[in-house]
C-alpha cells in the first residue's frame, strides 16, 4: 500500500503544479511572451490565459504603459569647445512585445546609448548660447531619430526632455556676470526713460500752468478795465447829472491836497496853475454867502472879507535851511506866473 500511496501522492502534485502552469493570469496593461520548445508561440495578452505545461513556457512579461526613464549627465562637446553636462529623460511605450524581445536585447540601454550618441550630434553643431536656448529644437531633434530608430524595436518614444544644462564653472561665472551687467545697463536705461517721461510730463505741465495763468491774468486784466471804465462812467455821469459847477470841483480838490502830502517819502509835489483859479472862486464863494447879509441875524454878523492878496502872500519853501520863496498865484500880479510843470519841494517836518 506504501508505494501506491506514493505514487499517488506524486501524481496528485504533478496535477497541481500542471493545472498552476497551464492557468497563466496576465494584468491588465501587460503581456506575456509563449515560447514552445524554444520558440515564439503566441503574445498573452491581459485576463486569463491557457498554455500546454511543460511543453509551452512564458519567457518574458512586459508592461505595456508608458515608461519613464532618466538617464545620467553626459558631457557634451559644442561647436566653440565647450563641455556641457546634460541630463535626459525619456518617455517611451512598448507598442509590439514581440519586437521588443527578440529584435534588441536590452531595449532600455540601447535607447540610452542612441540618446547620448543623437545628443552629442545635435549639440556638436551648435554653440553654447544655441545649446542654453534651444531646448525646444534639441528635444525635436532627439525625438525624431529615436523614434525612427526604436520602432523596428517595438518601441515608441512619446517625448525626450533635457533635464539639465551644465556649462563649465566659469563660463557660468562669466554669463553671471554678463547676465548682471545686462540687467544694470536695463535698469539704468529704464532709469533714464521715466526721468526723461517725467521731465517732459512736469514741462508739459507748466507751461499749460502758464497758459492758463496768463489767460487768467487777461481776464481779469480786462474784467479789471471794464471795471474801472464803467466806475469813470459812473462817476461822469453822476456829475453831469448833479450840474457841478466849479466851486465845488475847487473843494473837491482843497480836500485832494493833503492827500498828496501824505507819507514821509513824499519830498516834492505839484501846484497846477489852476490852483489860483480855484481859489479865488471859492473865496468868492464864501464872500456871498456871508457878506451879503447873509448873517443868522439878519446881517448883524459881518463875515471877514477874503484879502485880495492871501494868494500871493503863500509860500511853499523849496529847503527848509533857505527859507521861504513866495509863490504868485495872482493872474494881475507883476510878478510871472507858476508853471503848471513846476515842481516845489514839500517841506520836510524833520
Amino acid at each position: 500500500m506504501e508505494p501506491v500511496l506514493i505514487v499517488l501522492v506524486v501524481l496528485v502534485v504533478v496535477a497541481f503544479i500542471a493545472l498552476i502552469k497551464t492557468i497563466q493570469v496576465i494584468p491588465q496593461a501587460s503581456a506575456a511572451i509563449v515560447e514552445r520548445f524554444g520558440r515564439y508561440t503566441r503574445t498573452l495578452n491581459a485576463g486569463l490565459n491557457i498554455v500546454v505545461p511543460f511543453i509551452d513556457r512564458v519567457r518574458n512579461r512586459i508592461d505595456l504603459r508608458e515608461q519613464v526613464v532618466p538617464f545620467p549627465p553626459q558631457p557634451v562637446i559644442t561647436q566653440d569647445n565647450l563641455v556641457v553636462n546634460i541630463d535626459t529623460v525619456i518617455y517611451y511605450q512598448v507598442t509590439d512585445p514581440r519586437a521588443a524581445t527578440y529584435e534588441v536585447a536590452s531595449y532600455i540601454q540601447a535607447i540610452e546609448q542612441l540618446t547620448v550618441t543623437t545628443l552629442r550630434n545635435i549639440i556638436g553643431s551648435m554653440d553654447l548660447e544655441s545649446t542654453l536656448t534651444s531646448r525646444e529644437v534639441i528635444n525635436a531633434g532627439l525625438r525624431g531619430v529615436l523614434d525612427e530608430a526604436t520602432g523596428k524595436w517595438g518601441i515608441r518614444v512619446n517625448r525626450v526632455e533635457l533635464k539639465a544644462i551644465e556649462p563649465p564653472t566659469s563660463i557660468q561665472d562669466s554669463m553671471e556676470k554678463q547676465m548682471r551687467a545686462d540687467r544694470d545697463k536695463r535698469a539704468a536705461i529704464l532709469t533714464a526713460e521715466g526721468q526723461r517721461q517725467a521731465q517732459i510730463l512736469k514741462a508739459e505741465g507748466e507751461k499749460q500752468a502758464d497758459v492758463l495763468r496768463a489767460e487768467g491774468e487777461a481776464q481779469a486784466a480786462v474784467l479789471r478795465a471794464d471795471g474801472e471804465a464803467a466806475a469813470i462812467r459812473t462817476v461822469f455821469e453822476a456829475i453831469h447829472d448833479g450840474d457841478a459847477d466849479q466851486k465845488l470841483l475847487a473843494y473837491q480838490y482843497l480836500q485832494t491836497l493833503p492827500e498828496l502830502a501824505k507819507g514821509d517819502s513824499n519830498k516834492l509835489w505839484i501846484i497846477p496853475s489852476e490852483v489860483g483859479d480855484a481859489l479865488k472862486g471859492l473865496g468868492g464863494a464864501f464872500t456871498g454867502l456871508t457878506g451879503n447879509g447873509g448873517g443868522v441875524n439878519g446881517g448883524a454878523v459881518a463875515a471877514p472879507s477874503v484879502p485880495a492878496a492871501a494868494p500871493a502872500a503863500t509860500q511853499v519853501p523849496l529847503d527848509p535851511a533857505a527859507g521861504p520863496r513866495p509863490v504868485d498865484i495872482d493872474k494881475g500880479s507883476a510878478r510871472p506866473r507858476v508853471d503848471p510843470a513846476r515842481e516845489y519841494r514839500k517841506i520836510d517836518p524833520e
